[in-house]
């Protein structure tokens, strides 16, 4: 998965949502960033680098593992390969936007 991709989805999902997630989110891959405002309906996907609420640090392809199933989001924290800053119960509500 590549990185516009990976914002197609995250704006697909944020679209679809009945409800708004009520915090802003910003998911941050070495090839840039996904910022979702979820305080308002429609949610906003850009790609800018604003603030937000909770910042999820990980590699695009730990992304792809993690929608498709195929990474456990809390063994991904505890092992490092997601990084999470900031409200940790903003974190917990991200499976409205990947699952």
């Amino acid at each position: 998965m590549d990185f516009n991709k990976a914002t197609e989805f995250i704006q697909s999902k944020a679209a679809k949502s009945s409800e708004p997630l009520g915090n802003k989110i910003k998911f941050t891959f070495p090839e840039g960033v996904i910022h979702v405002d979820g305080d308002q309906q429609p949610m906003e996907v850009t790609n800018e680098d604003k603030e937000a609420d909770c910042n999820i640090k990980m590699k695009l392809n730990d992304f792809e593992k993690l929608i498709t199933g195929n990474l456990n989001p809390m063994m991904a924290v505890m092992s490092g390969k997601i990084k999470i800053d900031g409200n940790m119960g903003v974190a917990m509500k991200l499976t409205q936007l990947v699952n």
